[in-house]
């Protein structure tokens, strides 16, 4: 698993257009993206974040074991964004 996700965040840091079944934006969310990652039938996303443009911030992740993402999934990610743009004004 180790092994193909970094095989996607590679994919992610190279191609211009990233495929969607890799990387796609959270639809109703503030600027979160998940990046899905399957090995076998398991299927496990990362939420992230961008900063500064072409920073790709990595907040949480989780096993997908549902067809719908999770909202409380969705409002943790958004929470950890919040708290790191919070974190980057105090400095």
């Amino acid at each position: 698993m180790q092994r193909k996700f970094n095989w996607t965040l590679q994919l992610i840091a190279t191609v211009e257009r990233i495929p969607e079944k890799y990387f796609k934006h959270i639809t109703g969310s503030a600027g979160i993206y998940e990046i899905r990652v399957e090995v076998g039938s398991n299927i496990y996303r990362v939420f992230s974040f961008f900063d500064k443009g072409q920073l790709v911030i990595l907040v949480n992740g989780f096993q997908k074991k549902t067809q719908k993402t999770p909202r409380n999934e969705i409002a943790l990610a958004e929470k950890l964004k919040k708290r790191y743009f919070d974190e980057q004004d105090e400095k």
